[in-house]
């Protein structure tokens, strides 16, 4: 009797043996089949740019067009001369698909005009970021290094010139620098109309540096008055504008030869706002 117990107490403890045993392979066997469905699934990659290809910089402006911003094209008598500072100097790049830019820099007996055309397409190595995003982030930081002012609201009247002056006089500077423009007309493509440097150095409130609402997905200009290596006054209009993933930047520049003589904000800006939109025009095209 002493034996038949033994052995039964051994055959239950064999049994409960098994059955853990079999337990432990029953929840192993799940893990797996769950890991398999999260492997499977992978994140879309974000969508390319619009553009894949660039504009040639150099041949991005007419004729008419640099005539308009270098007008010391049309008093250069040499016809070779003159066809070489229409071509512009390319900067150099290792891939116009990406990037390209060129120069023009023309001196006449009124003083020296530079303008400078480059495209950036923007190309994004992150699958989640398209490339739209990255040139808006890219657009996003030159916008923020130029600084622009907080636009200007009450004052937007006054910088017309047709407000009433002020006690200090101070409303009627800012005038003067567009009622000479007004005078001599822009379509003509001469220099911009040179103005007193004591009241063209400042900038009317509605030519101040700002965001533009009317070209690309977004834009900006810049207009700074800075003296240069003589004592003449020298303006540079910056606009910079994105499309899709190509980012525009256009510097304007002018140098006049009297030192008495600031260029003319306005012109200069119009300048270069007609060539900005003649350059997304061409992007779209």
């Amino acid at each position: 009797m002493q034996r038949k117990a033994y052995v039964s107490g051994a055959a239950v403890l064999l049994a409960a043996l098994l059955a853990g045993c079999s337990g432990g392979s029953g929840v192993g066997s799940s893990a797996p089949d769950s890991k398999g469905g999260d492997t499977g699934t992978t994140a879309p990659a974000a969508q390319p740019g619009k553009y894949r290809t660039l504009p040639e910089a150099c041949g991005a402006a007419d004729h008419d067009t640099l005539d308009s911003l270098l007008p010391g094209i049309q008093q250069i008598t040499d016809e070779t001369q003159q066809e070489k500072e229409y071509e512009g100097d390319a900067t150099l790049t290792y891939d116009t698909d990406r990037r390209d830019g060129c120069n023009w820099k023309v001196e006449s007996a009124s003083g020296t005009d530079h303008l400078f055309v480059d495209f950036e397409r923007v190309v994004s190595y992150d699958n989640a970021v398209s490339d739209d995003s990255k040139a808006e982030e890219l657009y996003g930081a030159k916008q923020t290094a130029a600084d622009l002012p907080e636009p200007a609201t009450s004052t937007s009247a006054s910088a017309s010139g047709d407000a009433s002056p002020s006690p200090s006089g101070s409303a009627t500077a800012p005038a003067d620098g567009n009622t000479g423009a007004g005078g001599d007309g822009t379509a003509s493509g001469a220099p911009s109309a040179p103005t007193a440097s004591a009241s063209a150095s400042e900038t009317p409130a509605a030519l101040q540096p700002r965001v533009l609402d009317d070209l690309g997905d977004e834009a900006f200009i810049d207009d700074k008055l800075s003296t240069g290596s003589s004592t003449a006054q020298q303006r540079t209009v910056t606009v910079v504008f994105r499309t899709s993933n190509v980012i525009v930047t256009i510097e304007y520049a002018e140098q006049p030869t009297a030192s008495a003589n600031t260029p003319n904000s306005e012109e200069m800006q119009d300048r270069a706002r007609k060539l900005a939109r003649k350059l997304a025009d061409k992007l779209n095209g």
